[in-house]
């Protein structure tokens, strides 16, 4: 648990929106950020575990900070940056696929919501402890690797025969069927 501690410490000594925000509340109120920010992740896990709206609540904190962090990556001109937000939104797409076919199972389970927001955490944990790249390397890409092309032909396939759908709908529509202005 120290390497946690002091992995937590380094993180409130950093400049940030967060530390930043820990700052002013240090500053106004003379209690120290470690315990301010003690505070707040207390709260919140008791507000995932018995508020309302945890679920809104657990979906912003896997959506917002990513999305923020997905543009300033985009916008930096390094593209290490870039591949892990990339890495973090596939694998946050295939466990949003798979809690799709689970949740009405797993959101029974008391602690369902502090799990989930643990398991997004992790995801977009800084290196070397990111959980979405240590998923993608471990999970995604071999399965990736694996299968891709025979996805890659069920989905050429499927698009031609939307693409000759869409032509055969067209084709056959009159020049009367076609949405003409009411008059008055």
């Amino acid at each position: 648990m120290d390497g946690l501690s002091q992995r937590v410490e380094r993180f409130l000594e950093q400049r940030n929106l967060v530390t930043d925000v820990l700052g002013a509340l240090e500053a106004k109120t003379g209690l120290e950020k470690r315990y301010l920010a003690a505070g707040a992740v207390t709260l919140l896990s008791l507000y995932l575990l018995f508020g309302y709206g945890a679920s809104l609540l657990c979906n912003l904190i896997g959506f917002v900070y990513p999305a923020y962090a997905s543009i300033k990556a985009i916008e930096s001109p390094s593209k290490d940056d870039d591949t892990v937000w990339l890495t973090y939104w596939v694998v946050y797409a295939l466990f949003g696929l798979a809690e799709f076919f689970s949740d009405l199972l797993l959101s029974w389970f008391p602690f369902y919501y502090v799990g989930k927001c643990a398991f997004l955490l992790f995801c977009m944990a800084p290196r070397p402890w990111n959980g979405a790249l240590m998923l993608y390397q471990r999970v995604v890409r071999p399965l990736f690797l694996r299968h891709h092309g025979a996805v890659d032909r069920m989905v050429n396939n499927l698009s031609g025969r939307a693409l000759d759908a869409a032509a055969g709908i067209t084709r056959n529509v009159k020049p009367s069927q076609t949405l003409q202005p009411k008059d008055k």
